[in-house]
């Protein structure tokens, strides 16, 4: 495991997390991260893209308007601030990183660095 993503929690629905991602040991500054997540029974479902600038954002149609995706270059870390979370948001969240990407990447198969997963769960 290269990265290591963490954040994870139970909230009540309506409520906020904020999930970070951080890469000891290497950097992927220059290369597109995304987040991802997958529910019990179910594939893994993308969240969102930043490119390798941070100028280019993309978010999964049921997480946009709700989620940011953001990146801080200088400490390496990718974070995802989630908002007004609803109880079909809970899941396993990933954190993933293209090593040969600069631009929006979408398909899980791009990525080829990942971390090891944190669990959200929105209940009342």
């Amino acid at each position: 495991v290269q990265l290591v993503d963490s954040g994870g929690d139970l909230v009540q629905p309506g409520g906020s997390l904020r999930l970070n991602c951080v890469a000891p040991g290497r950097t992927f500054s220059d290369n597109t991260m995304a987040w991802f997540r997958q529910a019990v029974g179910k594939e893994r479902e993308f969240v969102a893209a930043i490119d390798w600038l941070g100028a280019t954002t993309s978010y999964g149609d049921a997480v946009q308007g709700r989620f940011t995706i953001s990146r801080t270059k200088f400490n390496n870390t990718l974070q995802l601030l989630m908002e007004n979370l609803k109880v079909e948001d809970t899941g396993v969240y990933y954190c993933a990183a293209c090593s040969i990407c600069v631009s929006i990447q979408r398909s899980p198969r791009q990525f080829d660095h990942w971390g090891q997963g944190t669990q959200v769960t929105v209940s009342a």
